[in-house]
C-alpha cells in the first residue's frame, strides 16, 4: 500500500508539473536558438561572469521588459576583458512583468541546456529574447536574418487580402517606438525592435524585416521573420489557423521540456524509492 501511494504521488507530481507548464506555455514557445562554436573551460572567470549575467537578467526582468548588461568589463585588465560578458534580454512589450520574468527564467534554463560552455548564445522564445557574447555587440546595428517561417497555406488573386496585408506591414515598419501592433480587417501583425536601437535604426531594421517577409514568403497567409535586432509577424486571422499548420512545431522546445521533465521525474523517483527503502528497515 505504501509503495502504491508513493507511485501515485509521483504520477500526480509529474502530471501536475506538465499541466502547469502547458497552461502557461504560449510565451515560452521556442522560435530559434544559436550557440558560438568557441567553448570556454569550466570554472574560469568567464563562466563566473556568465552565471552572474544570467542570474541578473532573471532579477531585472521582474521589473523591466528590457535591459542590457556588461559583466567583468574591466578595460584596465586584459585578462578581465577576455572574460567579459555582454548581453541583453527583451520581453514582448505586452507581457506583464511577472510573465516576462517567467519567460526569461525559461530562456536561461533552455540556453544553458542548448549551449553548454559556449562563449556566445542567443535564444528567441515567443515572448522573449536572450543573448550574450564575449564581444561587445550592444547598440551595434545588425540586420542579419536569424529565422523565418512562412505558412504552407497561401492565397492567390485576393486583392483585399494583399491590400490589407501591405497596409499592416507598412504600419509596422514605420514605427519608431520599438513595439507596434497593427490590424486591417482580418489581417493582423506586430513587430518589435531590441530596446537599445535608436528610433532611426529601429525603423531601418523593421523595413528590412518587412522586405524579407514579402520576398521570402510571397503569398503566404501568415509569416514571421526574425533579424538579429528586430522581428515582424503578420497573419490573416480569417484565412489561417496556426494549430493546423504542420510547420508550426516547437520540436526543440518540446525536446528540452521532455529532457527536463524526465530528469525531474527520475530525481523524484530516486527520492521516493530511497524513502521507501528507509521505511522498510
Amino acid at each position: 500500500m505504501r509503495m502504491l501511494f508513493l507511485f501515485s504521488l509521483l504520477f500526480f507530481l509529474f502530471f501536475h508539473s506538465s499541466s502547469s507548464s502547458r497552461s502557461s506555455s504560449e510565451s515560452h514557445i521556442f522560435i530559434y536558438g544559436g550557440c558560438s562554436p568557441e567553448k570556454y573551460t569550466p570554472n574560469t572567470p568567464f563562466e563566473s561572469n556568465r552565471d552572474t549575467f544570467l542570474s541578473s537578467v532573471v532579477t531585472s526582468s521582474s521589473e523591466a521588459s528590457f535591459n542590457s548588461l556588461a559583466v567583468g568589463n574591466d578595460s584596465s585588465s586584459s585578462s578581465s576583458s577576455s572574460a567579459a560578458v555582454f548581453g541583453l534580454y527583451q520581453c514582448r512589450e505586452d507581457l506583464r512583468h511577472s510573465d516576462c520574468s517567467k519567460c526569461i527564467q525559461n530562456s536561461v534554463d533552455q540556453i544553458t541546456l542548448l549551449c553548454p560552455y559556449s562563449y556566445g548564445a542567443s535564444l528567441q522564445l515567443e515572448g522573449c529574447f536572450l543573448r550574450y557574447e564575449t564581444n561587445d555587440f550592444l547598440g551595434r546595428q545588425d540586420t542579419s536574418l536569424r529565422y523565418k517561417k512562412c505558412s504552407t497555406k497561401s492565397v492567390e488573386n485576393d486583392y483585399d487580402f494583399f491590400k490589407r496585408r501591405d497596409d499592416v506591414l507598412s504600419d509596422l515598419e514605420s514605427t519608431q517606438l520599438g513595439y507596434k501592433v497593427s490590424r486591417s480587417g482580418l489581417v493582423e501583425g506586430y513587430a518589435q525592435c531590441v530596446g537599445d536601437l535608436s528610433p532611426s535604426d529601429c525603423t531601418a531594421c523593421l523595413a528590412e524585416s518587412v522586405g524579407k517577409l514579402k520576398n521570402l514568403c510571397g503569398s503566404a497567409v501568415a509569416a514571421e521573420v526574425y533579424l538579429a535586432q528586430c522581428y515582424a509577424h503578420y497573419w490573416g486571422s480569417g484565412y489561417y489557423d496556426f494549430s493546423s499548420d504542420p510547420t508550426n512545431g516547437d520540436n526543440v522546445g518540446k525536446s528540452i521540456a521532455i529532457i527536463v521533465g524526465v530528469i525531474a521525474g527520475f530525481a523524484i523517483l530516486v527520492i521516493l524509492l530511497s524513502l521507501c527503502k528507509n521505511n522498510t528497515h
